[in-house]
């Protein structure tokens, strides 16, 4: 497994860069964002555009980074997305950004062939989530993992623990079904 440093609450920022809490840098991602919504581009338009906007922040600006590797993996230009996942990540990220960017990132390197580092990456973000933000995104992707590293009953109790609390019927019994699965695959 490479080596990446993630810290969970480590974000970084320079006098030189735009505040993220900024009208100037809300601004900027309602343009990012508006390239994402824009389903006439091409992937390579996605891109090319997303590169341009990114070089509005720095080269090592960390949601530049980050934008940059989405654009290329969204692409399925997985090998170019990687690096530039891990380079937004050591550069530091807020929080929200920072989980997105483990989930991506381990979704990327799993599909790369990489499913060890990627179940590490995500057990450990689906432990860091746990009763907060984007918990529910980690376990889809944790299960995603699991199933690919030949683990089917776990993915399955991870998923089921993500949606139990979202059913309006039988949350207990898909809760109960859940531990059930997770304790006999420990067997």
């Amino acid at each position: 497994m490479d080596d990446i440093v993630i810290h969970p609450s480590s974000y970084l920022e320079e006098e030189t860069m735009i505040d993220i809490d900024s009208a100037e840098f809300a601004a900027w991602q309602a343009r990012v964002d508006g390239v994402w919504q824009d389903r006439s581009r091409s992937d390579e338009e996605r891109i090319e555009r997303i590169d341009q906007l990114a070089s509005e922040l720095g080269d090592d600006h960390p949601v530049a980074l980050f934008e940059r590797a989405g654009a290329r993996d969204s692409a399925g230009h997985e090998g170019d997305a990687e690096p530039l996942y891990r380079a937004a990540l050591a550069a530091g990220l807020d929080p929200r950004r920072r989980t997105r960017a483990v989930i991506q990132l381990a979704s990327t390197i799993r599909n790369l062939g990489k499913i060890d580092e990627a179940l590490a990456l995500l057990a450990a973000e689906h432990d860091l989530t746990r009763g907060g933000d984007l918990h529910d995104e980690a376990s889809a992707f944790y299960a995603l993992a699991l199933a690919s590293a030949g683990q089917p009953t776990d993915a399955l109790a991870v998923a089921l623990s993500a949606l139990a609390p979202h059913l309006e019927l039988y949350r207990r019994s898909v809760t109960g079904y859940a531990t059930e699965l997770r304790e006999g695959s420990s067997d």
